[in-house]
């Protein structure tokens, strides 16, 4: 395990400070607030440790509703709204200052047998063949106006072995192009055989690159390049299929509108041999600065 995974897992290991009640720090990003795909990992994991252990994660759905501030710790007040016989519900608020700057809501189920069909995995070259986050950002660091930007963004994945199919949007600022994208994605070492966490890891990620698919059908760069001014709103994933977060999976997204200032990415999540995992949809807040 890399010592970036090893950190990474810490910061996911909230310290409880009552019965439904946990608290959790924050680690460096890329811009100055804290990565949502943190506070939504850390808010499942504190909806999980309220769930019994049979009843796994089968859907959530999020609201950002401030920035965080890296500096402070962040409290996470969970809801037990429902306890059934097969769908367990929680409500979590992220407060920060005596504010809220996150809500989720998430759903539990009992796993049942009943009818399986899915799209199909749609192609995507080997994993192994495409070059890492190391190989690959050196390339354009002539991009980005910060001189320390890939150093950064380096930082920010470290715990996560990312790999692009095809450019990034910072690669080809200026040229639109499909508003579609694929990366594959697995952490950077082995994780324990606990299904939230794996569910947990893949909420992390999932907001990394969800909102590439808006940039590129607009020639933008991203919020690293300093063409576009950007935060996620809001954030849904239903999870389908049992997988492994330290195994690789294909993020195939795409962006069907922008409009109003807003950018919606939704997108699939495959497991290498073709099982659909993961749903993913996303609003983000999508500006171009003014002069």
């Amino acid at each position: 395990m890399s010592a970036a995974l090893d950190s990474l897992l810490d910061l996911l290991d909230l310290e409880r400070i009552e019965q439904d009640i946990f608290r959790g720090m924050s680690r460096s990003a890329v811009v100055p607030r804290v990565f949502g795909g943190q506070v939504a990992a850390q808010a499942l994991v504190a909806a999980g440790r309220t769930v019994p252990e049979d009843r796994g994660a089968h859907s959530l759905h999020a609201y950002f509703l401030r920035p965080g501030d890296p500096g402070a710790p962040i409290v996470y007040s969970v809801d037990r709204i429902r306890d059934g016989r097969s769908f367990t519900t929680r409500r979590v608020v992220a407060v920060q200052h005596g504010k809220p700057i996150f809500h989720l809501s998430a759903s539990f189920q009992v796993h049942e047998e009943g009818m399986d069909h899915q799209a199909v995995m749609p192609p995507a070259p080997d994993p192994e063949t495409l070059p890492t986050a190391a190989e690959m950002l050196p390339r354009y660091a002539d991009r980005f106006t910060d001189p320390r930007m890939v150093d950064r963004l380096l930082e920010a994945r470290a715990a996560v072995d990312l790999r692009y199919v095809d450019a990034p949007p910072f690669a080809t600022a200026g040229e639109p192009r499909e508003p579609r994208s694929q990366v594959w994605f697995r952490t950077h070492g082995k994780l324990a055989d606990d299904p939230l966490l794996h569910v947990c890891m893949a909420t992390y990620v999932s907001d990394m690159t969800l909102l590439d698919s808006v940039l590129l059908a607009h020639g933008r760069g991203g919020w690293s390049v300093g063409d576009v001014v950007g935060a996620s709103l809001d954030h849904a994933m239903w999870f389908h299929r049992p997988f492994r977060a330290d195994e690789w999976l294909l993020y195939d997204q795409e962006s069907p509108s922008a409009s109003g200032g807003r950018g919606l990415g939704q997108a699939r999540i495959y497991t290498a041999d073709g099982r659909l995992a993961i749903t993913v949809i996303q609003e983000g807040l999508v500006r171009v600065p003014r002069d």
